[in-house]
């Protein structure tokens, strides 16, 4: 794999950058409730040096009673210059999945008008099971005022997923499984129908990762998203359970130089409960 500081970055490569003075490292694990994980507490045991904790469901808009929707700008400004994030910095983002939340917060730096932000390919458990460095004691902060220019093309609501849904001006992604996809496996929350969004397609995130939760390169996700019927001359829109995994797709299609794509963020927390849209089942 090519290194790519906007992008993806391997194990190797943040391993010779570690102790570079404008690296800022996050741990951005987040796990749903079924998986019994907690990534604070796994981050308080052990990280890579110098990583912050970034809390997805903290640093998100608590006015809305979706879960862990993009913050408001000014929360976000404030929060990442608590952690000693700003500009200037080459940031890496990881999780304790390998390569599940981290993308999340990639696409909330992109958000935000960042670029020099990548996902550590294969995450922590790659680091570690290479042998790689790890401690338990948190990083020396020192506050760096971040400037933010919001891009609001990355993003995108309830309303211009319905329009783009009807118009079929755009493809919607979906990165649940395929079960989910067709409506035939439960949704892990509450009070959701089951299904998708019609004319959406369906490339299940993990259909674009390898065994050791490293990305697939940029060509294989080519031929998958191809497989899947997804027109990648098309503007995209990614979608998922919550706006977590569709992030995976996302920077999959941002590697492949695809540079009109954009992200629902409520994804199907909010379409799933939406008493106005309609929901399709089987295949796409």
């Amino acid at each position: 794999m090519a290194d790519d500081p906007k992008t993806l970055v391997s194990t190797a490569w943040l391993a010779q950058h570690l102790k570079d003075p404008d690296l800022r490292i996050l741990d951005a694990s987040w796990y749903l409730p079924e998986a019994g994980r907690d990534g604070r507490a796994e981050y308080d045991a052990g990280h890579i040096p110098g990583t912050r904790f970034f809390d997805i469901d903290e640093i998100s808009d608590h006015r809305s009673d979706l879960p862990h929707m993009a913050p408001p700008v000014e929360k976000f400004m404030s929060r990442l210059r608590a952690m000693g994030v700003g500009d200037g910095h080459q940031v890496v983002v990881y999780d304790g999945a390998g390569l599940l939340s981290a993308a999340r917060v990639w696409w909330l730096f992109r958000l935000m008008g960042q670029e020099n932000v990548a996902v550590l390919d294969g995450g922590f458990p790659k680091w570690q099971a290479e042998g790689h460095p790890v401690e338990d004691m948190p990083p020396i902060i020192r506050d760096r005022h971040m400037t933010v220019r919001m891009q609001n093309q990355l993003v995108r609501d309830v309303t211009q997923v319905s329009s783009a849904s009807k118009l079929g001006d755009h493809v919607i992604v979906d990165a649940r499984a395929a079960l989910r996809f067709r409506g035939e496996a439960p949704e892990p929350r509450d009070g959701l129908r089951a299904g998708h969004i019609p004319g959406s397609r369906n490339v299940p995130y993990a259909d674009l990762l390898n065994a050791d939760k490293t990305m697939k390169d940029p060509e294989a996700c080519r031929a998958i998203f191809d497989a899947a019927g997804v027109d990648l001359t098309m503007p995209i829109i990614t979608s998922c359970g919550s706006g977590v995994t569709a992030a995976i797709l996302a920077l999959a299609l941002e590697r492949l130089g695809h540079a009109h794509w954009s992200l629902y963020d409520g994804s199907w927390a909010e379409w799933g409960m939406f008493p106005t849209v309609p929901v399709a089942t089987g295949d796409a």
